[in-house]
């Protein structure tokens, strides 16, 4: 299991961008599955929406990501490079997210040819699917 200080050690993403509490599996360069608890108390929730606070589905898209970054990074040889986006396709959100939820992330790389690769993510609260995506990113330097 990996925590906010391990996590920290592997992808870049420091609070309020950190949107990964937790990692309870993960094999590097291959998946991983983490966890998001949604808090009211999220600076997002006094904007979206005030009266039915609902997680923004991007910020799902950007946790899916971060569990995939966790994956993908944690292979030896791509310590210390970064995940940059470089396309979402094939998105679908099947139900809201709300204070309360607790977020299931899952990641699995299944494509990478060189410094490029592809992501199948899906997001789920309770066991039930929340969005589903595929996540093209592209490793490199902070200075790329």
């Amino acid at each position: 299991m990996l925590g906010i200080k391990e996590i920290k050690e592997i992808i870049p993403h420091r609070h309020p961008f950190l949107m990964v509490d937790y990692v309870t599996e993960y094999e590097p360069g291959v998946s991983a599955t983490g966890y998001k608890a949604v808090s009211f108390v999220e600076d997002y929730f006094r904007g979206h929406f005030p009266d039915e606070p609902v997680m923004p589905g991007v910020l799902i898209v950007e946790a899916l990501a971060q569990v995939g970054a966790i994956a993908a990074l944690s292979k030896d040889e791509n310590k210390g490079k970064t995940a940059y986006f470089a396309g979402i396709e094939k998105c679908k959100f099947k139900q809201k997210v709300v204070p309360g939820d607790l977020l299931k992330l899952e990641t699995t790389i299944v494509r990478e040819k060189g410094p490029v690769g592809i992501g199948s993510a899906v997001a789920s609260v309770d066991g039930k699917v929340v969005c589903q995506c595929e996540l093209k990113f592209i490793l490199g330097k902070d200075n790329d």
